[in-house]
């Protein structure tokens, strides 16, 4: 077969080629990744939760750049471009690193089956085993246990939190979905759960294969007021007079001190300076988290997109101060609690501008609105056939002074960020 020679096509190939998006388990993944014969030569984090792993992966990404380290980062999914999944020294990769990567995983995994996921995954750690790195943050696609990046030894994994999502691949409470987000956990390791009530299973993993467990609240913890915060850790460092992460939100805390926690637990592999964490907490970006665009009215991108998610965008629209109105733009996925996310955000909302999204899952416009009625929203509702749409009639229609904000899935957010990035 004559292999692709762009990322372009290599997409369109694996699209194509697995009919079933997510199928979990880790045998197909382990034959092509010893089949690769490219060993782990440098310290692997790994971070798993329902919600914070793409902030606990960029707070640590920008701390351990500060400090000095050559650094690779696997995420998903992407806003804009596929390259945005492969970090390498804090920088996307290019086109021709992917090429290379997805054509070397394709000639190992002869006649073994990938999805999608899978192959990006090994291709990843095919671009970070050729770059001569010092550090690997990995990101868990879905739960913990059986997805991909669980092939990979971490020496410190990191489940941010424990919520209801996924449930079809993960179980219908908390204590199921908490073992399978705990399977990323090793025996003697260091483990850090920033979720302050984790699941009784992740904390009964955690014991039973002899992971070294730290909990927020419990082990390690943090607590401030509005102009700094202090970082604590039982028996041990007290880190004070620390300014705010740069990411927005007021579950940032929870993110930063669960990096700060693993900085230490690996600091005889990997030592990092305070002044490293300081620098890397004010320096760090990420796209569609609590993201406010510059300009009037204000804009908020949030990819929330699961109830206590939205939670978290309550909270902090809730701080943000006054506006007049608030213009909510929104698209979904049919797989999510539509009703639980609309609950939480029913009351903060004056206008509802709701979206079609593309492809199986997504929701039409007109069934969204019928779930928001249905959940007894009973202000202006209008329908649009695309989030970008939706956009551009809330800024048409809100006031200088009023706000919009963009939330309910990662496809809504990217709509209406590229949109944005070509328009006023």
């Amino acid at each position: 077969m004559q292999l692709p020679e762009t990322l372009a096509g290599w997409l369109s190939l694996l699209e194509a080629r697995h009919g079933q998006a997510i199928q979990l388990g880790l045998d197909r993944i382990r034959q092509v990744r010893d089949a690769l014969n490219l060993p782990q030569t440098c310290p692997v984090f790994t971070v798993g939760g329902t919600n914070g792993k793409g902030s606990t992966c960029a707070l640590l990404e920008s701390v351990l750049l500060a400090a000095g380290y050559r650094v690779g980062l696997y995420t998903s999914p992407h806003l804009l471009r596929y390259n945005e999944r492969v970090r390498i020294a804090g920088h996307e990769v290019d086109d021709q690193v992917l090429v290379e990567a997805f054509a070397e995983v394709e000639r190992a995994r002869g006649e073994t089956p990938l999805t999608y996921f899978e192959h990006g995954t090994l291709a990843a750690w095919v671009a970070f085993c050729r770059a001569g790195l010092e550090a690997i943050i990995l990101e868990v696609g879905l739960g913990g246990r059986l997805d991909a990046v669980n092939v990979f030894e971490p020496d410190c994994a990191i489940v941010t939190s424990v919520a209801l999502d996924h449930m079809e691949f993960l179980g219908n409470d908390r204590e199921a979905i908490g073992f399978e987000k705990a399977g990323i956990f090793r025996a003697g390791k260091p483990a850090i759960c920033s979720d302050p009530l984790p699941p009784a299973s992740l904390l009964a993993h955690a014991e039973a294969i002899g992971a070294r467990l730290l909990v927020s609240g419990r082990d390690f913890g943090f607590a401030g007021d509005q102009q700094q915060w202090a970082f604590w850790l039982a028996g041990g460092a007290r880190r004070g007079g620390l300014a705010y992460p740069a990411l927005r939100g007021t579950n940032q805390l929870l993110n930063a001190s669960a990096v700060m926690a693993a900085c230490e637990l690996v600091r005889d592999i990997l030592p990092v300076p305070m002044q490293a964490i300081r620098q890397g907490f004010m320096l760090v970006d990420l796209p569609g988290r609590f993201q406010v665009l510059p300009g009037r009215p204000s804009v908020i991108l949030d990819v929330a997109h699961n109830p206590q998610a939205a939670g978290v965008l309550n909270e902090n629209l809730a701080s943000m101060g006054f506006f007049p109105e608030t213009w909510a733009v929104i698209g979904m996925l049919a797989d999510k609690d539509v009703p639980g996310v609309i609950r939480l955000l029913r009351d903060r909302v004056d206008h509802w501008l709701v979206a079609t999204l593309p492809g199986p899952r997504g929701l039409s416009a007109g069934r969204l609105a019928g779930i928001l009625r249905e959940a007894g929203v009973s202000v202006d509702i209008s329908e649009f056939g695309s989030p970008n749409a939706a956009y551009q009639a809330a800024r048409d229609r809100a006031a200088e002074g009023d706000r919009i904000v963009v939330f309910g899935s990662f496809l809504t957010v990217a709509d209406v960020l590229a949109a944005a990035g070509t328009s006023k």
